[in-house]
């Protein structure tokens, strides 16, 4: 016999039920990426990470959920993590344990932590899921090198810094290699906003704009003594509008400022 039709009500409900299905699966393909970042929905559509670095395949830009350490993770936790935290406390850093992150191959934190703010009252937006050691390097240049270039140059502290990326489950742009970000030693900064109300975007700086280049020129290249790498506007295209600090470690100290 000859299968009848279905008629508009059910075919109606058919496809619903399809469109429900289709919609949990690509979910659940999200879900097996292995991929996060700390990146707002809002964050991601303005300066989301697939802009950062967009020929990048692995790269999936929505939020990561950080449980906090356990209690049995902070007891077992190596002395040098313990150190590491102590000098985070007395510069005056804000942050949290986070229970470790192991999404496969090289995308693991042992010993991660949540940078939330620094001395002086300045906040991470969003806060910044990073290894120990790159939370204290970038706490250390904030504190010693880019609030006091703002104050210098615009008479004003810092009210936040805006990342782009911290830890992502990733491969460099265009190779096999991982990511700094893989492994929570990066950080990508897109733009400084000042207590002054004045918000500094990190990119190319027009003619007149002496004193925004001024700063982002400085704090580039003050830099390179805490970080191994430091990349920005006029390196690629991929670095147009953000600055990538990590401390990847190479042979013979060699540190890639440019």
């Amino acid at each position: 016999m000859p299968a009848r039709p279905l008629n508009r009500s059910r075919a109606s409900a058919v496809m619903r039920h399809a469109t429900l299905l289709t919609a949990a699966f690509a979910l659940l393909g999200l879900s097996a990426c292995g991929n996060r970042s700390d990146t707002s929905s809002a964050s991601t559509k303005a300066t989301g990470l697939q802009r950062l670095v967009p020929s990048n395949p692995m790269m999936v830009g929505y939020p990561r959920l950080s449980l906090p350490m356990s209690s049995a993770g902070a007891a077992g936790m190596p002395s040098d993590e313990v150190a590491c935290r102590r000098a985070l406390k007395r510069i005056g850093a804000t942050y949290q344990d986070l229970a470790p992150i192991n999404d496969g191959g090289s995308c693991r934190i042992d010993y991660p932590i949540k940078l939330m703010g620094f001395s002086g009252n300045i906040a991470m937006k969003p806060a910044a899921t990073l290894s120990c050691d790159m939370a204290l390097a970038f706490a250390t240049w904030t504190k010693k090198e880019l609030a006091p270039s703002a104050r210098s140059r615009y008479w004003s502290g810092v009210k936040t810094i805006h990342q782009g990326s911290s830890y992502s489950c990733r491969r460099i742009a265009g190779t096999t290699v991982a990511s700094e970000h893989s492994k929570g030693n990066a950080l990508d900064v897109m733009r400084i906003e000042l207590k002054n109300g004045r918000d500094i975007k990190v990119q190319k700086q027009g003619l007149f704009a002496f004193r925004a280049r001024g700063l982002l020129n400085t704090v580039r290249a003050d830099g390179c003594s805490y970080f191994t790498t430091v990349l920005g506007p006029g390196y690629n295209a991929d670095h147009a509008d953000h600055f990538h600090f990590d401390i990847k470690k190479r042979r013979n100290g060699y540190r890639a400022c440019r």
